[in-house]
This record gives C-alpha cells, structure tokens and sequence, in this order.
C-alpha cells in the first residue's frame, strides 16, 4: 500500500514538472498567458499592500514618534546650518559690495590726469579729536610727505608722516588743515577749513555779497602747491547771514566718503617718483 501511494506521489510530480514546463513556454513563445498574467497581478496587488503593513507602521512610526530631545537636537543643528550659510551670504555680499567700490575708484581714477597708487585704510586715529588714517604704503612705494589722497568720491586729505611700509594721513576735516578751494561754477576762491567733523568743514573769510550758493560744487584751486588743481572737495549745504557779523557762514559737506572709504589711491604729481605697480592709463584700460 505504500509503494502504492508512492508510485502515484511519483506520477503527480512528474505531471506537475510537466505542467509547469509547458506554462514557462507558453508564456515565453505565445501570448495566449498575457491576459491571465494582467488578472494575477491586479489580484496579487492587496496582497503586497497587506505585506507592506509592517513596513509602513515602522516608517510611521520613526516619522512620528520622535522624542523632544530628538527634536531639540535637529532643531539646533539646523539653526547652527542657518548660521553658516548666512555668514556665507553676507562674506559674498562684502566682496560684491567691495567689487564696487573697486570699480568706482578704478574709474576715478581714470580722471586723474598724475599717476596714482590704489592704497588701502589699515587703521584710525583712536583720537575722535585727531583725524588722521593709516594707509599700508609708505617710503618703500616712494611715498611722500605732502602727497595727496583721494578716494573716488574726492579729496580725502594728504600724507603727514611716512614710514617704510606703512603712512599716516591727515584728513581735510581735521581742525588744523586748510585747503585754498574754488567754486567750480564762477571760480570764486575761499579757503575750507575742518572743524573736527567728518561730515561738515567750513569756509572762512566769506563776505556777504560773496557769490556762493547752496549746491555749489568746490574743487581744489591748486594754490598752495600742495593738491592740484580740480579735485572735488565738497558742497555748499548751508549759507548764514549775520547782518552783525562780516563774514557769512558758509558750511560745507565733504565729497570724499571719509567715515566709509577703505581703499584710496596716492596721487604722483611727479611720474619719476612714482614706483613700478602705479596705475598707468593702458593699465586703467584693461581693468574696465
């Protein structure tokens, strides 16, 4: 009896494998498989849904069922993410912003008929009574007591002390410097006196019936033989007349931006002192 149940186990398989050899070359050489295969697997889809419970409950769960320290800690470190990118942010925005200004000394440049040197601002009178700057050139660039300094704006003030890398600069607002001037507009001369304010020198000497007016713009007149002639200085914002006084107050703003500038350019009024880097009028060209 057992060789019995044996023998037809034995056949059943055999018709199994058979069967199974026969459906693996229908659906490899016929199409007549095609339409049973799109009903399987439509019906197998709920299968693999109840399947992917367990899975769908874990990723619920590690999305969910967080704790606050957890929270805390992912907080913290993209605040900390926050904070690199915008110092990133704003290190790219000082370089475009520094870029800038580059270019509009460049072209301030080109208006200067002398040679000129582009320096840079190292350091400021702790003194708020003292305007003076330090600039990183000095004898080793052929600086010179006396030479002026511009920015791109104009007349910054002139160099008072050298030494060989580095120079001091007394600045146009300082209270003891005095620059001749003229009003670009009718030529009129005066002299601009600082007054210990960045933002405000005055005229002195100016009588009432001086023509002078609010907006005028005042340029260096080259008298003095210490800034040549035609640099911007400042303009005129306010005229006082004191019908007791013989003398109008005439105050003026600077057009140098001396509170923000950083790098300046040294005015050569002499070429054969000028050292080798100075900037040249082929030099200006391929900068633009």
């Amino acid at each position: 009896m057992f060789s019995k149940g044996s023998s037809t186990l034995s056949r059943l398989t055999l018709w199994v494998m058979l069967l199974t050899v026969v459906i693996v070359l229908l659906d490899v050489f016929t199409p007549y498989l095609k339409p049973v295969k799109s009903q399987l697997s439509t019906i197998s889809v709920p299968f693999y849904w109840v399947t992917n419970i367990p899975s769908r409950i874990s990723e619920w769960g590690q999305d969910n069922l967080v704790t606050r320290e957890q929270l805390l800690d992912e907080n913290r470190a993209l605040k900390e993410q926050l904070l690199i990118h915008q110092r990133r942010l704003q290190g790219m925005a000082a370089v475009v912003t520094e870029n800038v200004r580059l270019r509009e000394l460049m072209n301030s440049a080109e208006m200067v008929a002398e040679q000129v040197l582009v320096a840079e601002m190292i350091g400021v009178s702790s003194d708020p009574l003292v305007h003076k700057v330090v600039i990183n050139k000095g004898s080793r660039d052929n600086v010179y007591i006396g030479q002026p300094l511009l920015d791109a704006q104009g007349l910054m003030g002139q160099v008072v002390e050298v030494g060989p890398f580095s120079s001091q600069v007394l600045l146009i607002t300082d209270s003891t410097h005095a620059l001749p001037v003229e009003v670009n507009r009718n030529g009129v001369r005066a002299i601009v006196e600082g007054i210990g304010d960045l933002y405000r020198m005055e005229l002195r000497h100016v009588s009432n019936t001086v023509d002078i007016e609010v907006g005028d713009l005042l340029v260096s007149s080259g008298l003095g033989q210490k800034f040549p002639r035609g640099y911007p200085v400042g303009t005129v914002t306010e005229i006082i007349h004191d019908p007791g006084r013989p003398f109008a107050g005439v105050h003026v703003e600077p057009m140098a931006q001396l509170n923000r500038s950083r790098h300046v350019l040294l005015v050569f009024r002499d070429s054969s002192t000028a050292p080798e880097d100075v900037l040249t009028e082929s030099d200006l060209s391929e900068v633009r």
